[in-house]
């Protein structure tokens, strides 16, 4: 029997639990089950490829060890399929927390209404392309049937607090900056290209382009010109582990300029350390304002969590309060009805991924690829 659930909470199925420590699956199930989405109970964790053809590979006995004790410890059934899955309890809300391999998002999208779930949380980008995640709308919409974004840094303090002073300082500039811990090789940065092939706008800046879109204005109609910065950015095409190349942005800094009178950049590196951040500059170009995540009261827990988790991927920890946030604020809505406020819909999904599709090749070619 899964977990029990009451009247104010809901059933959590996670879809791509992924390799404790690596997995960004595996981090969401911690936090449930640490209970810190009090409106979320996890009863279902669905892992096609560890508890499938990834079992005996690289993270598969680690998986193994995972789902014992979580089976044990807290009574969450573990699922090869969604199919698998026993039918929604009687009176009770059913929400799907989708967080496998991009790729296979529109296919789990239908699997998770024919599931019962009435809420889906999809993780950034939510789909390969524009025209599947407008396809996934559609057939959310007609099941009646909410999808909600894993766009964490719409709620985090450190984009709220540079909008809110670049609001108060007329003609400033906002950059919002984005890091990743990837080694600077041709082996680290080949294995990052090839994991997340939908390359560096639809993955790692995605969350970017969603601040651009949900606060900016910016939409593919109303950019009236993108500057690349080529003094900064940098393109490579390198071999993945599977031998295949890979052209993509290791790093990449540029500005968007909208019809509406807006102006607003982005960095993204994925060489460039764990601190990510918000700069506000004004005319010249003089820093005015900078808040990073995580900040000084931030550190503290990251510290803790370190320590509870050595060797697990540095940004679930600098981002962790804005993990439980989302969760928890698409949670209340599945199970009360409480409006998500501030969280990405889907609409923001696929506005956003649209921007990602119109950028990249503006961007390729100002950089003479």
């Amino acid at each position: 029997m899964a977990p029990s659930v009451s009247d104010n909470q809901c059933e959590v199925v996670l879809v791509g639990c992924g390799a404790p420590l690596r997995g960004m699956g595996w981090y969401h199930a911690v936090q449930l089950l640490g209970g810190e989405c009090p409106s979320a109970v996890l009863c279902y964790v669905v892992e096609p490829w560890f508890m499938g053809a990834g079992a005996s590979g690289p993270g598969g006995p680690e998986f193994a060890e995972f789902q014992k004790k979580t089976e044990e410890d807290f009574g969450v059934e573990f699922y090869k399929a969604l199919e698998e899955l026993p039918p929604v309890p009687e009176g009770k809300k059913r929400m799907a927390l989708v967080s496998g391999r991009t790729a296979d998002n529109p296919k789990l999208l239908g699997q998770a209404i024919a599931a019962g779930c009435s809420t889906i949380y999809l993780e950034k980008p939510g789909a390969p392309t524009v025209a599947e995640l407008q396809a996934m709308k559609q057939e959310a919409d007609d099941a009646g049937v909410t999808v909600l974004m894993g766009y964490n840094k719409n709620v985090t303090k450190y984009v709220k607090k540079s909008r809110e002073f670049a609001a108060a300082h007329p003609g400033s500039h906002v950059t919002f900056v984005s890091n990743n811990t990837y080694e600077n090789t041709p082996e680290s940065l080949g294995e990052c290209f090839e994991r997340n092939a939908e390359g560096m706008l639809k993955n790692m800046a995605i969350h970017e382009l969603a601040l651009l879109v949900s606060f900016y204005d910016v939409t593919v109609e109303n950019i009236e010109s993108v500057e690349a910065d080529a003094d900064f950015s940098s393109m490579q095409t390198l071999k993945g582990p599977s031998g295949k190349e890979w052209t993509d942005f290791d790093k990449i800094k540029f500005t968007v300029t909208t019809k509406t009178g807006k102006k607003v950049s982005v960095q993204a590196d994925r060489c460039g350390g764990s601190v990510t951040y918000a700069v506000v500059t004004d005319e010249s170009g003089n820093e005015l304002f900078k808040h990073t995540m995580p900040d000084e009261e931030d550190e503290a827990n990251v510290s803790v969590l370190e320590a509870k988790y050595p060797g697990a991927m540095p940004y679930f920890f600098s981002q962790d309060p804005d993990y439980v946030t989302v969760k928890e604020k698409v949670a209340n809505q599945c199970a009360n009805g409480v409006e998500a406020e501030g969280i990405a819909t889907i609409d923001t999904g696929i506005e956003t991924l649209r921007v990602a599709e119109y950028l990249k090749p503006l961007l390729a070619e100002q950089l003479g690829n």
